[in-house]
């Protein structure tokens, strides 16, 4: 179902007149553009609105770039403009829906609230090409500075460097986690520091182009504890076995919390048990981080064409990329060029895939 169907029905089905999008991952799930300048806000500069046609909102600054240049993917759409001066974008839609029934992602007084996620649920043909080269792409700037990486770095240079490698390609990073070997094994969210990296790291991203995000971690050995193998196997058999339970959780219109149940136990098959405590496992992704993390009895449905990230953690290990899941099982965040290991799910599940191993404990 095409992006406009699904908000023909959502107005069919709310009774509305139109319903308006200004935050940043909504926007460009819509428009295939970015209507941020201030990253510290949660509304962009520019909302676009759809009634029986698509209309975008935004102020006398704006308008010419975002008509220019933030727009890819509405073609002939009207841009209205409203006098910087005059108003917010808030008050700006607000005025223009004061005698309909319309509802937003942001709050606008006389306007209903929309939770834009199933929306943006499943993935449309042209968000899984875009997701392709997304994932791709930064897989390769990860794995380019990961092979790079001595002992003696930092986090934070370790972290700089992969923005930067992320930057060119045009591609913003929300999440930047760079732990070194002894806060590795301390922390689960390994914020960068001014710490070396010593006998070995793992590096996440959560990177945003168009939208979409998408989520990998690597880990390269320098002098590997003698425990690391065996914990980065146990992580990867947990993700593997994430994949195989949200195959089939979409085939049989399963729940996220069916799939965290087989995440649960996973660890204890791999001899783990309670380790899914210290994090989250992750979830479905597209238009945010995470569209949703699965936790116990979690009622959303698993749904196909979909990407998913998860993120299962033995202490001081960690397996993570993100992974389009529809007919088959397609890795997104992946060149082909890192190492790999061969990983089979726990339990019930018969699958097995290729998982990126350690960098300096390669298997294959």
């Amino acid at each position: 179902m095409d992006k406009r169907t699904r908000l023909e029905r959502a107005l069919d089905r709310r009774e509305l007149d139109s319903i308006w999008f200004a935050r940043p991952n909504s926007f460009a799930w819509l428009t295939g553009g970015d209507n941020v300048v201030d990253r510290e806000g949660d509304a962009g500069v520019a909302a676009v609105g759809f009634d029986e046609e698509f209309r975008v909102l935004t102020d006398t600054i704006e308008a010419d770039r975002i008509a220019a240049e933030e727009l890819p993917d509405l073609e002939d759409v009207a841009v209205e403009r409203f006098p910087w001066y005059d108003a917010s974008l808030v008050e700006a839609i607000a005025d223009r829906m004061e005698d309909e029934r319309a509802a937003a992602d942001i709050d606008v007084p006389g306007l209903e609230p929309v939770d834009p996620t199933a929306l943006r649920q499943p993935l449309t043909e042209r968000d899984r090409e875009r997701y392709r080269d997304l994932g791709r792409e930064t897989a390769g700037a990860l794995e380019s500075v990961c092979r790079e990486l001595e002992p003696d770095d930092t986090e934070r240079e370790v972290a700089t460097a992969l923005r930067v490698a992320l930057s060119a390609r045009e591609i913003e990073t929300p999440v930047v986690l760079v732990g070194g070997g002894e806060r590795a094994r301390q922390y689960r969210h390994y914020t960068p520091t001014e710490a070396e990296l010593d006998d070995y790291v793992l590096v996440s991203v959560t990177a945003e182009r168009h939208g979409l995000h998408a989520s990998c971690t690597r880990a390269v050995a320098f002098d590997p504890p003698s425990w690391l193998e065996q914990r980065h196997r146990a992580a990867t058999r947990v993700e593997t076995t994430a994949l195989a339970a949200t195959h089939e959780a979409a085939r049989t219109d399963g729940t996220a919390g069916a799939v965290f149940d087989a995440i649960r136990e996973a660890y204890d098959g791999v001899g783990y048990d309670g380790e899914w405590e210290h994090h989250h496992q992750g979830g479905a992704a597209g238009f945010a981080g995470r569209e949703w993390i699965a936790t116990p009895d979690h009622d959303a449905t698993v749904r196909t064409p979909m990407a998913y990230a998860w993120n299962p953690t033995v202490q001081g290990a960690k397996s993570e990329d993100t992974v389009l899941v529809d007919d088959e099982i397609e890795p997104l965040t992946s060149t082909g060029e890192w190492p790999t290991l061969s990983t089979t799910a726990v339990g019930e599940y018969e699958l097995e895939l290729e998982r990126p191993a350690v960098l300096g404990l390669e298997e294959n």
